[in-house]
């Protein structure tokens, strides 16, 4: 008995202790884990294993097919049961006399055949195949994008929980200032160099800066809450990250590096280069239907009159077959002339994407460098924001300045920090979006 309460202990113990348990990820490795359990990844994952299954099942065209088939029949018709009883080889002088022959009465017949087709020349099975390849090219680039497109939301989800914190340091730095505020208007009311009003306004102001501090605190759990849905994790709201404060991404490369780049790893421009090859397959195709196709063919057949897979006679065939469509409406040539429209589409979709992913990249370093003069001025504003506030301070000590200056001040000095915040969030978001254009942010990301 006692064995027993000390393991259900020590089982209660470890099972509270695992509940505990948080995830705690730095930035590559929350990238890794996204891209290993994130449902959008994992389905396309799935997509792109189906497209190969469909390039094997076009394939499996080239080889030849073995069918076994066994039927059961029964007639009374006079064609049907003069072929069973010669099928199954019990035709005697008696059934060709004339009563017998219009009325030959019930007969059943088991038929069990063995048939091999082999394609000898089929003209739409080579493009068929090809379609095929390029759609499992297609959708193994939309593995590539989903894994991208994953990476960089957890990118910047990673960097909301980053400016989150900061943002929640700036508020918590902001109540105690406020307080502080407080405490003085309080002290220099008592000593009767101050004045009531200064007083209540520093607790409204407190009573703000306290409200934003509740509302920080839950845009920080909002995030991480976010982030553990993008990774894929059960638990929402036991996850936090090692990298507490925003470190700008730097830029490795030249705005010519980049643009080459993203004509060569830029996911929209590979999925429209494959949809132009798959749209050329199809023009084959389209034209495959105006060629004959030949197969052979065998057969290896028993029949019995009252026992299946049993042979009271046997027979075989074989031969080939030509099959050449003459006329069809026009069918064929308005899918060949489908087919030419659809790729002349692909093929100028292709070219907008080519130049579309040159312009991105452009825009998105231009971008960036603009985020650096932001936080560049957000830092200058920053360190005049504080002077100004830690004067004035000094000013409302010595009665030369009211509290409704010093608050002022200390309003823009938490707005300034704020933005200070954004501006750092920016910078790295707008670094990894360049990384994100030039379709390289996970290989960058991942180093």
């Amino acid at each position: 008995m006692i064995r027993f309460l000390t393991a259900f202990y020590i089982t209660i113990v470890f099972i509270s202790t695992a509940g505990a348990e948080s995830y705690r990820f730095g930035l590559k490795d929350a990238i890794s884990a996204a891209v290993e359990k994130n449902n959008r990844v994992r389905a396309a994952g799935f997509m792109s294993e189906a497209a190969l299954q469909a390039v094997s099942i076009v394939t499996s065209r080239y080889y030849p097919s073995i069918s076994l088939e066994e039927s059961f029949s029964v007639s009374n018709s006079p064609t049907q049961t003069f072929m069973m009883k010669l099928d199954e080889s019990r035709f005697t002088q008696n059934d060709f006399l004339i009563n017998n022959l219009n009325r030959p009465g019930i007969q059943h017949d088991f038929s069990t055949a063995l048939t091999v087709r082999q394609p000898l020349y089929d003209p739409s099975i080579s493009p068929a195949k090809e379609i095929a390849a390029r759609e499992s090219e297609i959708q193994e680039t939309r593995l590539d994008g989903a894994k991208h497109e994953t990476a960089f939301r957890v990118f910047k989800l990673y960097l909301d929980i980053q400016k989150a914190q900061a943002r929640l340091r700036a508020a918590e730095q902001a109540v105690y200032e406020a307080r502080e505020h407080v405490r003085l208007a309080g002290v220099r009311n008592q000593a009767g160099t101050g004045l009531r009003s200064d007083e209540l306004r520093a607790r409204t102001h407190l009573s703000a800066n306290e409200q934003q501090l509740v509302s920080a605190r839950n845009n920080l759990t909002i995030s991480r809450m976010e982030l553990a849905n993008a990774i894929g994790l059960k638990d929402v709201d036991k996850i936090d990250i090692t990298d507490t404060r925003i470190a700008a991404i730097p830029l490795t490369k030249s705005l010519e590096e980049l643009v080459a780049l993203s004509l060569e790893n830029n996911i929209e421009l590979k999925q429209s280069l494959a949809e132009y090859e798959k749209s050329k397959a199809a023009v084959r195709l389209a034209r495959s239907g105006y060629l004959p196709s030949a197969g052979a063919f065998a057969s290896y057949r028993m029949n019995s009159k009252d026992t299946p897979f049993w042979n009271d006679n046997d027979s075989w065939n074989a031969g080939v077959a030509l099959t050449w469509q003459l006329f069809d409406g026009s069918r064929r040539s308005h899918e060949r002339d489908k087919a030419v429209a659809e790729k002349s589409a692909a093929a100028e979709l292709h070219e907008h994407a080519k130049r579309e992913a040159g312009m991105r990249v452009r825009e998105s370093y231009l971008r960036s460098e603009e985020m650096g003069k932001r936080l560049e001025v957000a830092g200058n504003t920053l360190q005049d924001a504080e002077e100004t506030v830690r004067l004035l301070t000094r000013r409302f000590e010595n009665s030369l300045a009211t509290m409704a200056e010093l608050l002022d001040a200390q309003t823009a000095l938490n707005r300034t920090r704020a933005d200070l915040v954004d501006s750092e969030a920016h910078l790295a978001l707008a670094r990894g979006y360049v990384y994100y254009s030039a379709g390289i942010f996970l290989k960058e990301m991942t180093k």
